[in-house]
């Protein structure tokens, strides 16, 4: 398999105190690899290997907030207690003495199901109207207090990130999680100040969220939020329609303090609203850092030829050109590429991008899933 040149993804980036050696995000996946929610040393050497790779940031596993039911999944890691937090240390550590560069994904999963296991928290799941999809009931709504303490939550889960060294954190704001429930009018049905006819209001949630993470980390540290308009629940939903709407939906959440949109797509190369700007015009990302100004990472699908939702079905992935993506990167389309199942299923693939090996590269195998790579 040959490529095209990829000078594109290997030039610096930096965003305040962050500086990137390249364009490379590793994606955030979910790999429930730490039992009673610690990470051990062979999540750290995973870590490490991605770093030792040439990967220029890596984002974490989603790792929960303090909140009772913030998780899924008995093995998601914490980031939250001694225990925990330790473990994390360990890994930013070891990421460090590769050369890279790491932010953990702090994460709230709602009332969302897992995909790997029917595990059940002791304690009752939360979302902002105890749905888990639109008229499907999961859980309980939360109180305007369970909301200042989960808006608490995030911004000590922020201020423990930097305490550790870690160079950025990113919120998952995305894919049908506890964030985005409130951004969904579907998941949304709440009759106060968090909920309202327009996407500008059902963000007040998000966007407490990140002012609460700015105030607890400074002005310079980099915050990073993952956005998405498609959910697991139903991958055809949409939160914004026109560009005037996606506008509406993230100028306050740029206003708040978000320096980074990681804009999740399933295909990267979709463009986001072709009615506007045609079958060949700018994707989620491209769109958002027009309309707010601040960067953005995209993601979805890089380098390999199948939707990567078909990975929980057991699916493989062959391997596809790079040709698309480049062509994206040298118009400064967006700023950053996210790669999740290429550098889940090879720790070293972008050092083989950047060396040519494209012989070396990797059809993506299902079963890697189930093991730390």
């Amino acid at each position: 398999m040959t490529h095209p040149s990829v000078e594109a993804l290997f030039r610096p980036f930096s965003v305040k105190s962050l500086a990137l050696k390249n364009r490379v995000v590793m994606a955030p996946m979910t790999r429930s690899f730490s039992p009673n929610g610690v990470p051990g040393e062979d999540v750290a050497a995973y870590y490490r290997r991605r770093a030792e790779g040439e990967v220029g940031l890596i984002l974490s596993e989603g790792t929960v907030v303090d909140r009772p039911a913030s998780r899924n999944d008995p093995k998601i890691p914490f980031f939250h207690g001694e225990a925990a937090l330790a473990g994390w240390a360990r890994v930013i550590e070891g990421v460090h003495a590769a050369g890279g560069r790491m932010g953990p994904q702090l994460w709230h999963t709602g009332s969302v199901v897992s995909f790997l296991t029917d595990w059940v928290p002791d304690a009752e799941v939360e979302s902002p109207s105890g749905l888990v999809a639109p008229g499907q009931p999961r859980g309980r709504a939360m109180s305007e207090e369970d909301i200042a303490d989960t808006v608490a939550a995030f911004a000590r889960a922020a201020a423990d990130a930097k305490r550790l060294g870690f160079d950025t954190a990113e919120i998952h704001g995305a894919h049908g999680y506890l964030v985005d429930q409130f951004f969904w009018p579907g998941t949304n049905r709440r009759a106060d100040r968090y909920n309202g006819p327009t996407i500008a209001e059902r963000s007040r949630f998000a966007a407490e969220v990140v002012a609460a993470m700015r105030a607890a980390v400074g002005p310079d540290y980099p915050l990073i939020l993952r956005v998405s308009q498609w959910k697991q629940q139903d991958f055809s939903s949409r939160l914004a329609e026109t560009p005037d709407a996606l506008a509406d939906w993230l100028g306050p959440l740029a206003e708040a303090g978000v320096d980074v949109f990681h804009c999740s797509q399933r295909r990267f190369w979709e463009p986001e609203f072709p009615e506007v700007d045609g079958a060949g015009g700018l994707n989620f990302a491209g769109w958002t850092k027009k309309l707010t100004g601040r960067a953005t990472i995209s993601v979805g699908s890089v380098g390999l030829s199948g939707d990567f939702m078909g990975a929980f079905g057991g699916e493989g992935s062959e391997r596809a050109g790079l040709e698309p993506l480049v062509a994206r990167m040298e118009r400064d389309e967006f700023d950053l590429i996210a790669v999740g199942r290429a550098i889940l299923n090879d720790p070293s693939w972008v050092a083989k991008v950047r060396a040519g090996d494209g012989a070396g590269l990797r059809d993506f195998s299902a079963a890697s899933m189930a093991e730390l790579v």
